[in-house]
């Protein structure tokens, strides 16, 4: 579709809008496409040529104020493209140096003006991938992306969309990558779709795994929601299932998943018995000593007396796997079993079964 107001864009637009008057109902968020046509080919905001990245920002702000008109919460970029094929045709040096990054930081910090010029209330999201349909994408995970906005003065102005493949093609799981974006107060809404470990592509499947939808949910409750983010399925239906009903079914089971989750994590925190594992392995440290460390007083010198003081460290037990059984716990049932295998030495009430 060109560029200019097509009658089959201001027509989608109409129909979505006469569909909305008179509901509560409002898009969770809004995006452009900038990675499929042809002319993307280069990129979009990280294009080598002038006039993709014009014709980009204008696609971008007529997207923005589609959602803005639509009530939209939210609002995504997915640089599908933003990254390299091969450095035998790519200047790194100028790219990782002031290129790409400069004009991307740019093409972003545009973004955010324009929103705020426009009224757009919404988040500005990120969403990171590594790669596909690129070979190397420039926003290749969360970690990747925070020091990205935080480098260029942006870290106030957007949050991240992870999706739980896209955090497994980086080489992390999905609770990596949540728990990287909340630490960094970057944590905006949920892409809950999954990918096949055996395939390793971006499957787009729906979350059906309850002990991945049980991690995903302790990082959402840390985080005190997701508000005014979401859950979204950038899911797609397999291509055995050719009923209409398996399009319900698909979305059911995703949506169960996630409630079973939430269920799941609440009971963990609930219970404390995890909480109380990790603050005891980090107990050490709540000291004097410990103190005096996390204030950045104590040097080299002072740490050098305490060892030859303390001797050789007596390393206790991280209970690496003891973890998992209490995830089992709280996966299958919330009641604990009455003829116990094991007895929980931080809450007498658990047992595993």
């Amino acid at each position: 579709m060109k560029l200019e107001h097509s009658g089959r864009g201001r027509n989608i637009f109409r129909f979505n809008y006469l569909i909305l008057q008179g509901t509560k109902i409002h898009p969770l968020w809004g995006t452009a496409q900038l990675f499929v046509h042809p002319r993307f080919m280069h990129g979009a905001a990280t294009s080598s040529e002038l006039g993709v990245y014009a014709y980009s920002a204008a696609q971008v702000k007529k997207a923005m104020e589609v959602t803005h008109y639509l009530g939209g919460e939210n609002y995504v970029f997915w640089g599908g493209r933003e990254g390299y094929q091969t450095l035998l045709n790519t200047d790194m040096g100028r790219e990782l140096g002031s290129f790409v990054n400069y004009i991307l930081a740019r093409f972003l910090e545009a973004a955010a003006t324009y929103k705020k010029k426009i009224g757009f209330n919404g988040t500005l999201l990120i969403e990171p991938k590594p790669q596909e349909p690129t070979k190397h994408q420039y926003d290749w995970d969360a970690a990747t992306t925070a020091n990205f906005l935080r480098k260029y003065g942006l870290i106030d102005e957007f949050k991240l969309n992870i999706e739980c493949n896209h955090a497994t093609l980086s080489g992390h799981s999905c609770h990596h990558e949540l728990e990287t974006a909340r630490l960094n107060g970057l944590l905006g809404n949920i892409d809950a779709n999954t990918g096949d470990p055996q395939v390793g592509w971006d499957t787009d499947q729906f979350l059906t795994d309850v002990a991945e939808s049980t991690m995903v949910m302790l990082s959402v409750i840390r985080n005190g929601g997701l508000a005014p983010g979401g859950f979204n399925f950038d899911a797609k239906l397999r291509r055995e299932s050719t009923d209409v009903e398996d399009l319900f079914i698909a979305h059911i089971t995703g949506m169960d998943a996630l409630a079973r989750g939430l269920r799941n994590a609440a009971k963990l925190i609930e219970d404390g018995s995890l909480a109380e594992l990790v603050r005891k392995r980090y107990q050490s440290f709540d000291t004097e000593v410990g103190a005096k460390i996390e204030a950045g007083k104590a040097d080299f010198e002072y740490l050098e007396k305490k060892a030859m003081e303390w001797g050789e460290p007596k390393v206790p037990s991280a209970k690496q796997c003891l973890c998992p059984e209490w995830m089992l716990l709280f996966l299958f049932t919330f009641t604990p079993c009455s003829a116990p295998y094991f007895y929980s030495p931080y809450n007498p009430a658990v047992f595993l079964f």
